[in-house]
């Protein structure tokens, strides 16, 4: 997928698809919040072309794009998030915490920057695999400000672990500007590890795609991890009951002018964007109802894959 129609259908796929769970949520029928991605949608369609399919993934909890970037069926997403008895995991982890180890995604994590000490782990394994894989980690900007975030990084470049994070620098720390927060940018606290920090615009997925993927050359050829700063922006609120009271006026509807589905849009013709965004359409809506006739998880098995002391 190099061409801006295939760019075009994967970006509106995932936004299609979590405006469909926003719509659920609100329709009673989708328990807890939702932490969507809209608007970020381009960072994972560009970082999952420049990997390989089976390079180990671990994302936020707002790694909805992440899991369908990297080819998980719409109908088991549905499925998984409305609590049906999915083929992901049960309806056992809903939105925030799927997984999908046939995709090589080890799930969401909706512990702010949790996802980095078990991507070293996999990168431990994957070195002694000695396969060629890499691991590729998602956070937040907010994320670099946490403690094992700072022991995670300094820990792979020691080890000198190949793996790759990804910043999704969307502005905000939840309901907080990020610039209140950070003194230092985080590609720019990468040497402090030394490691190789690169910068991108993520609502670019061919510029993503080109970043990534060259982080993914350097990390193995360094031995060491290489972090991606992704700017980009939220185009909704940090979660499903966010009223985004916080947001300077007239901020979102500059942001919407940079918008990666509207920038997508400008390359194709009229035909061109009208025959996708119909076969999208049909696709989500036909997943959805197909995910809604699945049936509910049998109660006799609420204890399978827990373990307690």
């Amino acid at each position: 997928m190099t061409d801006a129609e295939g760019y075009y259908r994967s970006i509106l796929t995932i936004r299609t698809i979590e405006e469909r769970v926003m719509q659920a949520l609100t329709q009673g029928l989708v328990s807890g919040s939702t932490h969507l991605c809209i608007g970020q949608e381009a960072v994972p369609v560009g970082a999952c072309e420049a990997l390989r399919d089976d390079d180990p993934l671990i994302t936020t909890y707002r790694g909805h794009g992440w899991l369908l970037a990297r080819g998980v069926d719409p109908v088991d997403f549905f499925a998984e998030i409305l609590g049906r008895d999915s083929a992901l995991n049960g309806g056992r982890a809903g939105s925030a915490y799927m997984s999908a180890a046939e995709h090589h995604v080890y799930g969401e994590n909706s512990i702010v920057g949790a996802g980095v000490p078990i991507a070293v782990g996999l990168g431990l394994a994957c070195r002694r695999a000695g396969d060629g894989r890499i691991p590729v980690v998602s956070i937040g900007d907010g994320a670099m400000n946490q403690g094992n975030v700072h022991e995670s990084l300094n820990m792979a470049s020691v080890l000198r672990i190949p793996m790759i994070v990804v910043v999704e620098n969307n502005g905000y720390a939840e309901m907080t500007p990020s610039a209140m927060l950070t003194a230092v940018p985080a590609a720019q606290r990468a040497a402090a590890y030394a490691m190789v920090g690169l910068e991108v615009d993520g609502n670019d997925p061919q510029a993503v795609r080109d970043v990534v993927a060259g982080a993914r050359s350097t990390s193995l050829e360094s031995g060491r991890p290489v972090l991606v700063e992704a700017h980009t922006h939220r185009l909704g609120g940090h979660y499903s009951g966010d009223a985004q009271a916080y947001r300077p006026a007239g901020e979102l509807e500059k942001h919407r002018q940079s918008d990666p589905l509207v920038q997508g849009r400008k390359l194709l013709s009229e035909e061109q964007a009208g025959r996708v965004e119909a076969d999208v359409a049909m696709l989500v809506e036909d997943a959805f109802e197909r995910a809604v006739a699945i049936a509910a998880p049998k109660a006799e098995e609420a204890g399978t894959h827990v373990y307690a002391r």
